[in-house]
């Protein structure tokens, strides 16, 4: 729900301070508030004042160019005959060339407007009204309402009888709306792209838009102010009511406008006397404290139990591959590991005790080498005398056996 106040205070257009009474609110400013609807319908109806623009139907092919065929080492694309000029020869008649034709020309039966469902936009300009009655989002879309009294801002109708300019901004001023009228002045600018060049070079924001029941000259007196617009309450258009498709827009009602709106819309019971076959749209949930919901008991109640989650184990890690597995399961690996990789530094302390130690271990092994293998005591000397021993015997026998055969 947008809102639920019952009445909405009727301030004095010409005296902000004096309230003349209340009023009743109306139920169309308690409709559920649907952007998402807002936006799809302002799309749709945004496209519906275009008008049809195309390129000439010959546009590029206003010469006569022929392919010059193979052989020749260009490309075949046609080109523009004669010559003495910079023309003659160029390429003709393709997208890609200078002065050819466009890809896919504009043409003027191009779906231009669009069909919006009826009931769609009038559900749109509802939730735009209610959406106009909440503070933080008229302030959410840049409206300066910090000095205004009250939301929906209701005025006396005499609003409807100024016929001058500056009697209509001296009425906004004292209404509080001199820091909006301010910012829309300041926020004039030349437009960007093309459009500057096609009547429409500057840009502004929008300011309050003043919703009047009967037209006494309040139209003439508001048309010249920057950014400040007129409508008829019959006539509420959601282009004005959600300009770019965001609603919030500072409304700024006549007392005979704002009750009107109880005519036009009237309530969910009765329907809406003015539309054909129209009824406020209704709201999907009455509680939107869904986490309430949630928790309730009668929810909680016919719930599945809590699925307990799957019991995960540790991945088990390669103490070889993976240096903080080593340090926890060998306390002091790191150290050793810089100790190994110093003693390759040829300026470490380390290494001077590595060479240090392989010295004396090289002078040690000549010293026992020098005491216990002395020349033809050694080992190896006597099993090679045994084996030259063994040989000798068997020539002897050798030479016997062939003097024995001579004789």
């Amino acid at each position: 729900m947008a809102t639920i106040r019952p009445v909405v205070s009727v301030y004095q257009f010409d005296s902000a301070d004096q309230k003349k009474g209340t009023i009743r609110m109306p139920a169309v400013l308690s409709s559920p508030l649907r952007p998402d609807l807002v936006l799809s319908v302002h799309t749709g109806v945004s496209k519906n004042k275009r008008q049809p623009y195309a390129v000439a139907a010959k546009a590029g092919y206003g010469t006569a160019a022929e392919s010059w065929g193979t052989g020749r080492a260009v490309a075949r694309i046609p080109r523009v005959p004669g010559g003495g000029t910079h023309r003659a020869g160029q390429a003709a008649f393709g997208n890609m060339c200078r002065g050819g034709g466009m890809f896919s020309p504009t043409k003027t039966w191009r779906r231009w407007h669009r069909r919006v469902n009826v009931t769609q936009k009038r559900h749109a300009v509802a939730t735009a009204l209610a959406a106009s009655a909440i503070p933080p989002l008229v302030m959410a879309r840049g409206h300066r309402i910090g000095d205004i009294a009250e939301l929906p801002l209701v005025i006396t109708d005499g609003v409807e009888s100024i016929k001058k300019t500056k009697d209509a901004i001296d009425m906004l001023k004292k209404l509080g709306c001199a820091e909006e009228l301010k910012k829309v002045a300041d926020s004039r600018q030349i437009r960007c792209g093309q459009g500057k060049m096609r009547s429409r070079r500057y840009v502004m924001r929008r300011g309050p838009l003043v919703v009047y029941a009967q037209d006494e000259g309040i139209v003439r007196a508001a048309r010249n102010i920057p950014g400040v617009e007129t409508t008829c309450v019959d006539r509420l258009n959601l282009l004005q009511l959600a300009p770019g498709g965001t609603f919030g827009r500072f409304l700024i009602w006549t007392e005979s406008a704002f009750k009107k709106l109880h005519d036009i819309y009237g309530t969910l019971k009765s329907g809406a006397p003015l539309k054909k076959k129209y009824t406020l749209p209704r709201v999907r949930m009455e509680n939107a404290d869904v986490a309430r919901i949630i928790n309730s008991n009668e929810v909680q109640s016919v719930l599945k139990a809590k699925l307990e989650a799957p019991k995960k184990f540790a991945i088990k890690k390669n103490p070889l591959r993976n240096p903080m597995v080593m340090a926890r399961l060998y306390p002091g690996i790191n150290e050793i590991k810089a100790e190994r990789k110093r003693v390759h530094d040829k300026t470490s302390a380390e290494r001077k005790s590595v060479d240090a130690c392989k010295k004396q271990r090289i002078a040690d092994s000549k010293a026992y080498i020098k005491k216990a293998k002395k020349g033809d005591e050694t080992f190896y000397k006597k099993v090679m005398g045994a084996f030259e021993a063994a040989a000798a015997k068997k020539d002897d026998e050798s030479e016997e056996v062939a003097d024995d055969a001579s004789e």
